[in-house]
C-alpha cells in the first residue's frame, strides 16, 4: 500500500532552498506520518520556517503547528516585504561570516550586533535574550527550534547583502550615526579634544570630527567619503521603496 503524502508547492523564492534536483519541480510530495505538524514538513524540505510567509492548506490559512491530513494540498508562500521584526526599530545580530554587512549596516545606522568569535549556541542566545534578528547564510542555524527571529541573507557581495537586509526589514536609517567597530554610538566632538589622536596631515585638512561613546574611536569625513556617500544613496532608495504601500493596496 503506497504511503500517504502531503503536497507542498512552494513559492518562486523559497525553491533555491530545496535540493537542487527538487527546484524544478511545481509540487513537492512529502510523507504523511500523522504527527508530525505543517512547519516540521516544511522545514524537512531544506525551507527554513523563518524565510515562510502564509500557509495555505486546501485554500485556508493555517499556522505552522496545523497536523495536516493524508492528500492535503499546501502552499507556502515566502515572507512579505517589508517584514515587521520583534521590536521596532529593529536590531540584528550577524553570523561570524558577515563581518563586512555589520560594518555597512553600522555605517547607515542600524543598530548591529557582531562578535566574530561567538558559537551558534552564543549567536541564538544573544538574538533570543536582546530580541534581535539573527542574519545568517547558514541555513541549519535557520532551523534552530529556539531561536525566536532569524533570517537568510541573500548575495554574495557586502553591497548586495545590505540592500538585501534593507528591503526586508525597512528600518529607519541614521547614517553615520554609529560605529562601524563595535556598534556603539557617535557623538560630534570639538577638534581640539581629538587633535592629539590624529595624523599631522589629518589635522591640518579636516576639522569636523565625532567620536564613538564606547570604543572612543575617531571619525571624519576622510578620503572614503564619496564611497559610503554612495552605500548610504542606495540605502535610503531602498528603504524608501520597500516602505511605499503596494499599488492598489488600501
Amino acid at each position: 500500500m503506497d504511503q500517504p503524502e502531503v503536497c507542498l508547492r512552494f513559492a518562486a523564492e523559497l525553491r533555491p532552498f530545496l535540493p537542487s534536483r527538487k527546484r524544478g519541480a511545481a509540487d513537492l510530495r512529502v510523507p504523511h506520518d500523522g504527527t508530525s505538524t505543517l512547519g516540521h514538513h516544511v522545514q524537512s524540505t531544506g525551507v527554513p520556517l523563518t524565510e515562510v510567509g502564509n500557509l495555505v492548506c486546501n485554500g485556508r490559512r493555517v499556522a505552522p503547528a496545523h497536523r495536516p491530513e493524508p492528500g492535503d494540498s499546501v502552499d507556502v508562500h515566502g515572507i512579505d516585504r517589508p517584514q515587521r521584526a520583534p521590536v521596532w526599530p529593529p536590531r540584528f545580530v550577524l553570523d561570524v561570516h558577515l563581518g563586512a554587512l555589520a560594518r555597512r549596516l553600522r555605517m547607515v545606522g542600524v543598530d548591529t550586533a557582531y562578535g566574530n568569535d561567538l558559537d551558534d549556541d552564543e549567536l541564538v542566545e544573544w538574538a533570543n535574550a536582546e530580541q534581535r534578528v539573527l542574519l545568517t547564510q547558514d541555513r541549519r542555524l535557520l532551523h534552530r527550534r529556539v531561536l525566536v527571529a532569524g533570517a537568510f541573507v541573500h548575495g554574495h557581495d557586502p553591497d548586495d547583502q545590505v540592500l538585501d537586509v534593507l528591503e526586508r526589514f525597512a528600518p529607519p536609517l541614521e547614517p553615520m550615526s554609529r560605529c562601524t567597530a563595535c556598534n556603539g554610538t557617535l557623538e560630534s566632538v570639538d577638534k581640539s579634544e581629538v587633535a592629539h589622536r590624529l595624523e599631522p596631515g589629518t589635522r591640518a585638512t579636516y576639522d569636523t570630527f565625532a567620536q564613538c561613546r564606547e570604543c572612543g574611536r575617531v571619525y571624519w569625513p576622510g578620503a572614503h567619503h564619496d564611497r559610503i556617500r554612495t552605500i548610504v544613496d542606495a540605502a535610503r532608495r531602498t528603504v524608501a521603496a520597500a516602505a511605499e504601500p503596494a499599488e492598489g493596496a488600501d
